[in-house]
């Protein structure tokens, strides 16, 4: 019989806690409190009309924010160092989410609301966009890897794989007394019922293109003037064309969310060095023309 727990002691599920509630949202409210502090200077800052980035309160959210905006981005180099305790990488991501949402505030105070084509407006919108990414990211790392896990059900991919060979090994066998018309609708699914591609068709489970699918709506139209034998050939390959379909949905729906999985950092990491790039534009252009 397992014991409970002494006093002082923590079971497991006790201990793990998620980097967005690490040390008691310790970083979500410096964050909150650096947004507030950076709101109330904005609207006490004795500057006429109104705080911008020309005037010294947005010279000093301005440098804030590029200073943070370097150290968030030194992150992918933590990820290669292990430590524990106040800094350990739990913690730097915990306050990699919360100082990075801080930023929406104080760059946003710093512009003072002044917007146009050029490269301060670029580096601002290239700050949004790592943001959103970033918000993006946090939640599919909250529900994604539950739902891949769901759907693989303890199968493997390589089992997968397997299960749609052998149903394609079945259809070959089967489609044998079909006519030459019924047995090419059958090769549409043989020969191009694929798994993956291009990113906007590893995002559908069910591509319009499907050869298993189109090879389903033929069937079904050859057989109404199919013969009584023709029509018993063709409802067994039907029903393995059903079980196909149905098989390839689990693949399908395990590379869709890895895909998911994958798809912010493809825009995070690139917009991030876009960032830099149009950070120091911006830093060296308002030091020599303004």
């Amino acid at each position: 019989m397992a014991k409970a727990p002494r006093k002082g002691q923590r079971s497991n599920a006790q201990v793990h806690v998620g980097f967005l509630r690490h040390a008691g949202y310790r970083w979500a409210w410096i964050g909150l409190a650096l947004s507030i502090a950076a709101a109330v200077g904005y609207v006490l800052a004795d500057v006429h009309p109104r705080p911008n980035g020309g005037s010294w309160y947005g010279y000093t959210l301005g440098t804030i924010a590029a200073l943070r905006i370097v150290w968030l981005t030194a992150l992918g180099i933590r990820k290669r160092v292990i430590t524990k305790g106040d800094w350990s990488l739990k913690a730097w991501v915990s306050a990699h989410v919360y100082l990075g949402l801080a930023l929406i505030t104080i760059a946003t105070l710093h512009t003072g609301l002044q917007f146009g084509w050029n490269i301060h407006t670029l580096a601002y919108a290239l700050m949004m966009l790592v943001v959103l990414s970033g918000i993006y990211g946090i939640i599919a790392y909250a529900g994604l890897p539950k739902a891949l896990s769901n759907n693989r059900r303890e199968t493997t991919q390589k089992q997968m794989v397997e299960t749609i060979r052998s149903l394609d090994r079945q259809l070959n066998d089967a489609a044998q007394p079909l006519n030459q018309r019924q047995a090419a609708a059958v090769r549409l699914s043989l020969e191009n019922s694929k798994v993956g591609g291009g990113f906007l068709r590893r995002l559908s489970t069910r591509p319009m293109d499907c050869g298993t699918r189109r090879a389903l709506g033929k069937l079904k139209g050859l057989s109404r003037k199919a013969t009584e034998t023709e029509k018993a050939a063709i409802d067994n390959v039907t029903a393995l064309l059903d079980r196909k379909s149905a098989a390839l949905l689990q693949p399908r729906n395990h590379l869709r969310i890895r895909t998911l999985l994958g798809a912010w950092l493809a825009v995070h990491v690139p917009a991030s060095i876009a960032l830099l790039m149009a950070l120091t534009a911006h830093i060296v252009s308002v030091f020599i023309y303004w």
